[in-house]
């Protein structure tokens, strides 16, 4: 897989039928390894490990409904109270971040109402924050820390 944006992060691989796996911490089994699996799970990594979330906190490719769609969230981060404090979008390397990408995030966020947004290729990362009163988001340089915010 190739390299990412992201620290090095230690995974555990299984190779079965010809096919690599990777495990996932959240899930707590191994997943095929997609190149969106592989950003996926470097995401969770940088969440629990650079910014210091709770695992208990993070939740991975469940359902949720949009217009009467059923559609999957890549990666959310609750807040202590059960709140949506992040929703993650994850795409492939080769996929370019476009204003459909966000497009996608942002109306997944009319349902789910997340504090923050993330969108990533592995390579390059977009962060917001939401203005729900202004119905707009506003680029971050960075997510904020977990302990560093007041809940």
């Amino acid at each position: 897989m190739q390299k990412l944006n992201f620290p090095s992060f230690s995974f555990r691989f299984k190779n079965s039928e010809n096919k690599v796996s990777i495990f996932d911490d959240i899930r707590k089994k191994f997943i095929i390894l997609t190149p969106e699996e592989w950003v996926r799970q470097h995401t969770v990594q940088f969440l629990l490990n650079e910014k210091k979330y709770p695992k208990s906190y993070v939740n991975v490719e469940k359902l949720v409904k949009v217009n009467d769609i059923n559609k999957r969230y890549d990666v959310v981060v609750f807040e202590p109270n059960g709140d949506l404090f992040l929703l993650v979008e994850c795409k492939a390397p080769e996929v370019k971040i476009t204003q459909e990408t966000f497009d996608q995030i942002a109306r997944y966020n009319l349902k789910l109402k997340a504090a923050y947004l993330m969108v990533t290729n592995g390579l390059n990362h977009y962060f917001c924050q939401m203005d729900f009163e202004n119905e707009k988001y506003v680029f971050l340089e960075e997510l904020p820390n977990f302990i560093s915010r007041s809940t």
